[in-house]
């Protein structure tokens, strides 16, 4: 029988992500701060959200909105990195991105944490961008769990796939 595992992943959920944004619209459409500041808030891309107004106070302050909203579904704050505020004719704009996926090198700085850190027995292997860590025995993977919760890596992590 194979070594338990699990998968270390970044991902985000869409739908949650839209359900966000649209409260966070809603809230934008309706606060007495932000009328006649023509602040809007809308995908962009994929993996994009752009949010426009008339001064780069009320952007930023619309960027906080949907933060706030963001945190309310469940969605880790660093699962989104916002770019800063751009002047554009008479608007602001930003884009805030949706990171997907451990990048090579996080991967690689995960590995050695574990490696280091880690019990004796676990490995961690990149697959794609995510991470398979597997050991000997559960108990090592729930011990790895904590450790990579405690660390921080400026990526939202989830463990799938435990096994």
């Amino acid at each position: 029988m194979a070594d338990p595992s699990f998968d270390v992943v970044s991902k985000v959920d869409r739908q949650e992500v839209d359900n966000a944004l649209n409260q966070a619209g809603k809230e934008l459409s309706q606060r007495f701060d932000f009328r006649g500041t023509n602040t809007t808030i809308a995908w962009a891309a994929e993996n994009s959200v752009a949010l426009q107004a008339d001064t780069e106070e009320r952007l930023k302050a619309a960027l906080d909105v949907f933060r706030e909203k963001l945190v309310r579904r469940g969605i880790s704050m660093k699962a989104i990195d916002a770019g800063e505020p751009q002047p554009s004719g008479r608007a602001y704009k930003l884009s805030a991105t949706l990171v997907q996926g451990i990048a090579s090198d996080k991967a690689k700085e995960i590995a050695k944490h574990l490696r280091d850190e880690g019990p004796k027995g676990v490995q961690a292997q990149i697959q794609g961008d995510q991470l398979r860590v597997s050991a000997k025995k559960k108990d090592d993977l729930q011990t790895v769990i904590a450790l990579l919760k405690a660390g921080d890596f400026g990526i939202a992590l989830q463990f799938t796939n435990y096994r």
